[in-house]
């Protein structure tokens, strides 16, 4: 059991009130939002209301750490810095991320962290055919797996 990471890619103009209001429960409010969530039954159930409207997969270490020191944001817009994990867990990044992927702590324990990041439209598009059609078929939106990791860098 890791992390997930799920990306609004499409909005939801004509969509019905339970997907919006599904969306809106995983804290994906506008495009291209992000959110890290621990891989639960329940989680995996609400994406699979939204998945035409999202992107997800496993993220990794490497990638969730670029994602937090980049796009990691605190209450007032401040940027989530490397300082102040340190000051507010006593650890530093790497640990933190480790502990994280292996659900020792959560998101939550960073003070006054907001747990959604605002990421940019991918660098380059999406994938050719387009956010109207499956990942699995050569579009955008759906299971990635470990692809996510690819799709997050183009959008940090």
């Amino acid at each position: 059991m890791g992390l997930l990471a799920i990306v609004r890619i499409k909005g939801t103009v004509k969509a019905n009130k339970e997907i919006k209001d599904t969306l809106y429960l995983l804290r994906l409010r506008r495009n291209n939002y992000a959110v890290i969530m621990k891989d639960t039954k329940d989680i995996r159930g609400m994406i699979k209301k939204v998945e035409p409207w999202v992107a997800w997969g496993e993220i990794d270490k490497e990638t969730l750490k670029e994602l937090l020191l980049k796009r990691g944001r605190l209450e007032g817009n401040k940027r989530l810095t490397e300082d102040y994990i340190k000051q507010t867990l006593n650890m530093d990044i790497d640990t933190f991320v480790e502990k994280l992927l292996n659900n020792e702590i959560d998101l939550d324990s960073i003070p006054k962290i907001k747990k959604i990041f605002r990421l940019r439209p991918p660098s380059g598009g999406y994938p050719r055919r387009g956010i109207k059609v499956p990942y699995s078929q050569g579009g955008a939106y759906g299971y990635y797996g470990k692809d996510i990791n690819i799709l997050l860098k183009k959008m940090i």
